[in-house]
């Protein structure tokens, strides 16, 4: 906790106009850096400014971190994915670096501490400036009609996927071969552009796979040279383009390509499963963030307003307190639906004195907050990670003033208003104030954790990289992985919470038939996302219920459920322990393993 408060005093948090104005005025350099609400802060640079910092010890250096959208001064620097930095001395702008080029932002702090120090100690005159870029942008504006839906826009509701024509077959000069199958196939290429991803730019878009093996080869591969990116649609798919656009390039591997699906274009074009020639989104979420990762600025319409819109899903932290909890969940969970929320992740859990004290630290000596802890420890809590675009303000608008009369007085039509208890003045929800708070406040129910995942012999050998992708693209980054033949010991030591059960021996027998792959999954609420990602232990229920899950897909029998998974986090840590031995999964939290 000390590290988070200290990192906290580094950077100033600029959430609003009054903020703003405020910092301005600090006496000094204040260097900002100006960041979107979807992508957030630009983290690498942190610890290069507390280098800076602790190196020059100034008292007139200081550092803040602005958030574009909350403050209209900053209102064109909005929808930009570079990183901005910029240097204000006495209120007015002196300095601008974009891009996270540590040697440049070090060289323009110095220089401009410096220069300040003169105006200050000398009465030299401050050189002011306009940001260029800015300017450029618009000498380059003219008079033209309202942009329509055909330039560089997604009709609201219009199914799109990402695509990657990667740089092993550009490097074959098969690039304009391959667009040109792509638009004869009937898919319409709505946005393309050609660039060179950095090692940094390949690391981040391919973070999931981490715990990969051949995860360096293929984050330089990925480096290696110009890449294709497009926004795909087709004309007539309402529903989803995704299916038809994973079926048209076919299955990862190039081998089972080529004898599954020919004329795909893996089949056609790719070489081995690295080097496939072609990337497509496996699903509308992972479409929605490769679309904000190399297409920040790419517009989808609003039909229902006639306006535009950036799309860049936001989260936010929701509870449901005790009280209300027990006697109006469902209605509560369908107001969220029908305002437009997805549910990323829920958690029903009973908090401690030192839990609740920990999460509302800033409370504790407000006069309410004996009755706050006493109406958050009486019962389960319900956490809900949402997920919607601008998420942190619909949520708080829905839910209406804090204090309970203002609400029922002065918004009767709120949620807190709605679903006022009968028997306390406490408020019964809870939403994040900010988007940095709703990370805080989401990391605290919902932390990353690790769990043991296993696909089972006979599943690996016939579908081990379609579940590899199906985990990958659900946001898992792979922490270790082991293919591990059991022993008959091993299998009963494995199982052993089963053992005196009927089907004991058989499952003993069937795990010791063959290879399994041992897999220690990392992410936010990792073995409740898990175990709905593996789906139902009996395949009939799997298919009916959950027909995507992993069992839906590949099980054959209860036996012969092709995966396995921890069922608490206790149990997670007892098996990675018996896999892979002592292991320090606090390090690969941070991505040091």
């Amino acid at each position: 906790m000390a590290g988070k408060k200290k990192e906290a005093t580094l950077q100033i948090t600029i959430s609003n106009q009054e903020q703003w104005e405020e910092t301005l005025s600090i006496k000094g350099l204040l260097v900002v850096d100006v960041y979107q609400a979807w992508c957030g802060v630009c983290k690498p640079t942190v610890s290069l400014f507390r280098k800076i910092k602790n190196e020059l010890g100034d008292d007139l250096l200081h550092f803040a971190v602005a958030e574009a959208d909350s403050i209209d001064l900053l209102d064109k620097y909005r929808g930009k994915c570079e990183p901005t930095f910029l240097f204000f001395a006495g209120g007015v702008l002196v300095s601008v670096v974009r891009g996270a080029n540590g040697p440049l932002l070090q060289k323009t702090i110095t220089e401009q501490l410096e220069a300040e120090k003169k105006v200050l100690s000398q009465g030299l005159e401050r050189i002011v400036i306009k940001d260029e870029a800015l300017l450029e942008e618009e000498e380059e504006i003219v008079p033209v009609e309202p942009q329509t839906e055909d330039e560089d826009v997604v009709p609201a509701g219009k199914p799109y996927t990402v695509a990657i024509i990667k740089p092993d077959a550009v490097a074959h000069g098969k690039a304009d071969e391959i667009i040109m199958k792509i638009q004869e196939a009937g898919f319409e290429i709505l946005a393309h552009e050609e660039r060179t991803m950095t090692e940094s730019e390949a690391r981040d878009f391919y973070q999931h796979r981490a715990g990969e093996e051949k995860f360096q080869e293929l984050v330089q591969f990925m480096s290696s040279g110009p890449s294709h990116i497009l926004i795909i649609s087709k004309p007539g798919e309402d529903a989803d383009v995704i299916p038809a656009w994973r079926e048209f390039i076919g299955p990862t591997d190039v081998e089972i390509a080529k004898k599954e699906n020919p004329e795909s274009l893996r089949a056609q074009y790719g070489t081995e499963v690295l080097y496939n020639a072609v990337h497509g989104s496996v699903d509308r979420e992972q479409a929605s963030r490769e679309l904000a990762f190399f297409f920040p600025n790419f517009k989808i319409s609003n039909e229902s307003t006639k306006e535009e819109a950036f799309t860049h899903p936001e989260r936010t932290l929701a509870l449901i307190r005790p009280e209300i909890l027990k006697e109006r969940k469902d209605d509560i969970l369908q107001s969220i639906s029908n305002a437009g929320f997805s549910i990323a992740m829920q958690k029903e859990i009973m908090l401690t004195e030192q839990q609740v004290q920990e999460f509302y630290r800033e409370h504790t000596d407000q006069e309410y907050y004996p009755a706050l802890l006493h109406q958050m420890t009486s019962g389960p809590v319900l956490a809900l990670a949402l997920v919607k675009e601008h998420a942190v303000g619909h949520w708080r608008n829905m839910l209406g003033p804090a204090t309970l009369g203002k609400a029922l007085s002065e918004a009767p039509d709120s949620l807190r208003a709605q679903f006022a208890p009968r028997n306390s003045d406490i408020n019964q929800l809870h939403g994040s104030s900010t988007t940095e708070e709703a990370e805080k406040e989401i990391n605290f129910f919902f932390p990353v954790e690790h769990t043991l995942a296993a696909i089972k012999p006979d599943t690996l050998e016939e579908h081990r990289d379609e579940i590899l992708e199906q985990i990958q693209n659900a946001g898992f980054s792979l922490s270790q992985i082991k293919e591990e033949k059991l022993s008959r010991e091993m299998a009963e030591e494995f199982y052993k919470e089963h053992k005196g059960k009927p089907f004991f021996e058989q499952l003993v027998d069937y795990m010791c038939k063959g290879p399994c792959l041992m897999m220690i999954l990392s992410k936010e609420n990792a073995v409740q996302e898990w175990r709905s990602l593996m789906g139902p232990t009996d395949p009939t229920e799997a298919q009916k219920s959950s027909p995507d899950s992993l069992r839906g897909r590949f099980a054959k029998s209860v036996l012969e459920n092709a995966v396995h998974g921890s069922s608490n986090q206790d149990h997670a840590l007892e098996k990675i322990k018996f896999i892979f031995g002592d292991i320090d999964l606090n390090m690969m939290v941070h991505g040091k393993d």
